[in-house]
């Protein structure tokens, strides 16, 4: 084994991991818009038609009754103004359907954005985030965010098309009456509008809790045989009951400040009401205005209070849907596991040699999670092809670090590490090196689906005598044999249908059929028998005939199996 000089380069940061996101406004409210404004700009147009059939509603009202004074035909009137109500009613009903169109679609985009950028994060930021928050953001926050950008903010546009086209019309009718109607809706409207922050805030507070009552309960439930088993049920009902009710206080919170703007936009509505009836009647019975003119200013008054009261709450629903979209934007902006090369640097490669590269070499290796707490220091060894080295050494000791090191799950911050003689993070991709890399993990993880689902995971077009070879060199041939449904045969949530050391097997398996050139296995005795532990040996006998072996070892009869061991304290070889 060769030791070369350490390189020094330290690992490039990321910089963006630890800033916060901006805060969000309107414009990025916008911008998720993007590949979705054509079917909002046709409900929109068909909301706007209908808008503006219905403020020609009052104009043929009030030239109706004009006729009935003056005594002449009013048939055609009728049909138009019957016209004119159908036409609105159509052009409403199809601007509904594309604004649901329009919202289902850009949930669908958000969603698979999220569970793009969820599945691609850094391992860094998975270890600082809970996996119940960031799937609560992926549904609870994205419905709420489509209901911000579908409906509010067409229906936003629509409102202010509506109230403005009123407002025109009522100034030409007649302004002193105007006059009268804006300052009692100013006065009392404007009472709303200091709830409107403490709406998103208390939403977006509300949406927190409710993101950590989701991270408790997946916790809870993922180790629900422990929970009972220590009777915890009580304990874990309190821990996630005080997420509800904080996210509870919150709602309710929101609701107090809708309270309050509710009823003030409605007193506004009605007093405008009363007060254009008082004077109008006054301004009526002294000539200066006209019965169909009152009638028409009524009709107005009416007809733009619902979407003047919408306003209002279409503005505090818009601080809901920034609120959720802030939440939605902190995942969006956190960086991906780019699959590149990580740096550029030279690296003596051993590919030019008499002597082919080993399969693995570590080149003092320096890591750690923390930058001034070490937990590998100048790790050096090789792992040559075809095979078997054992890592031992105590808890800590980084032997689960330097399998995370060599899948690119993190890069070390000193030294080297060479796959087949090149650089792991300067010369190949992460899709390059981890195609040459098996991995079983000690929990060996078991995804809900069928035996076949989980072996065939990595090659999910493999052959059934590729799948059986595998079988065979784990020794699980004669289980699947006993099941009723054979491969098709269901796991259950996280491979609870079947034993460990079944789990443990099938893991390895799973790894095995890609032929990779280099196998990590963590502990892979950890949940055998006797016999399968035997049956083990064996297999790893013929897997070291495939490909190299790196296996992080505890019992002596796993240690014991290696050509070569290598042993770690204190994140250095001893």
């Amino acid at each position: 084994m060769t030791v070369t000089a350490p390189n020094t380069h330290a690992a490039e940061p990321m910089p963006t991991e630890d800033e916060p996101p901006p805060r969000v406004g309107l414009r990025h409210l916008a911008a998720t818009t993007r590949g979705h404004r054509k079917p909002i700009a046709v409900a929109l147009l068909f909301t706007l038609l209908g808008a503006g059939l219905g403020l020609l509603q009052p104009l043929v009202a009030m030239r109706t009754l004009q006729l009935v004074t003056e005594g002449g035909a009013i048939a055609w009137m009728l049909v138009l103004l019957a016209v004119v109500f159908a036409a609105a009613a159509v052009t409403d009903t199809l601007g509904r359907y594309w604004l649901e169109r329009s919202g289902e679609s850009i949930v669908l985009s958000l969603r698979m954005r999220l569970v793009d950028r969820l599945l691609r994060l850094p391992m860094r930021l998975y270890d600082r985030h809970r996996v119940g928050d960031l799937l609560s953001r992926t549904t609870s926050d994205t419905t709420l965010l489509r209901d911000a950008i579908a409906y509010d903010v067409v229906d936003l546009v629509a409102g202010v098309f509506i109230v403005v086209g009123g407002l025109v019309a009522m100034v030409l009718i007649d302004p002193l009456l105007f006059l009268v109607v804006a300052v009692v809706v100013g006065g009392i409207g404007g009472i709303t509008l200091f709830v409107l922050s403490g709406i998103r805030n208390a939403t977006g507070q509300a949406q927190d809790h409710l993101g950590r009552l989701s991270a408790e309960l997946e916790r809870a439930l993922t180790a629900i045989r422990t929970v009972r088993s220590m009777r915890a049920e009580d304990r874990e009902r309190e821990r996630i009951g005080e997420c509800a009710r904080l996210s509870y206080e919150q709602n309710l919170r929101s609701a107090r400040l809708d309270s309050i703007a509710g009823p003030a936009v409605t007193l506004s509505a009605h007093g405008s009401l009363i007060v254009v009836l008082v004077i109008g009647g006054i301004r009526v019975a002294d000539g200066h205005l006209t019965l169909a003119e009152l009638v028409a200013f009524l009709l107005y008054v009416s007809y733009i209070a619902m979407p003047a009261a919408g306003l209002f709450e279409l503005a505090a629903n818009l601080q809901k849907g920034l609120a959720a979209l802030q939440r939605v934007n902190d995942v969006t902006e956190l960086p991906v596991e780019a699959d590149q090369p990580a740096r550029t640097r030279a690296v003596a490669s051993t590919a030019a040699s008499a002597t082919p590269p080993p399969a693995l070499e570590l080149r003092d290796v320096w890591f750690g999670y923390q930058p001034d707490r070490p937990v590998l220091r100048g790790v050096s060894f090789t792992v040559p092809h075809h095979g078997h080295v054992a890592l031992v050494g105590g808890s800590g000791a980084g032997k689960t670090t330097i399998f995370a090191l060599v899948e690119r799950f993190y890069e070390p911050d000193r030294g080297a590490i060479l796959l087949d003689g090149h650089d792991l993070n300067a010369e190949l991709t992460i899709a390059q090196a981890r195609r040459r890399i098996g991995l079983v993990e000690q929990t060996s993880p078991i995804m809900h689906g069928s035996l076949r689902d989980n072996i065939a995971y990595a090659v999910p077009d493999a052959t059934e005598d590729e799948i059986h070879r595998v079988l065979a060199m784990t020794n699980l041939v004669g289980m699947v044999d006993r099941l009723p449904d054979g491969l098709d045969t269901q796991v259950g949530e996280h491979g609870n249908m079947i034993s460990g050391g079944e789990r443990q097997r099938l893991a390895i398996a799973r790894a095995l059929l890609p032929r990779p050139n280099l196998l990590l296995l963590d502990e892979p005795t950890a949940h055998l028998d006797a016999a399968n532990e035997a049956a083990l040996a064996r297999t790893i006998e013929q897997i070291s005939g495939e490909c190299a072996l790196l296996v992080i070892a505890h019992r002596s009869s796993t240690v014991h199996l290696a050509d070569t061991v290598v042993a770690l304290e204190d994140g250095r070889i001893r």
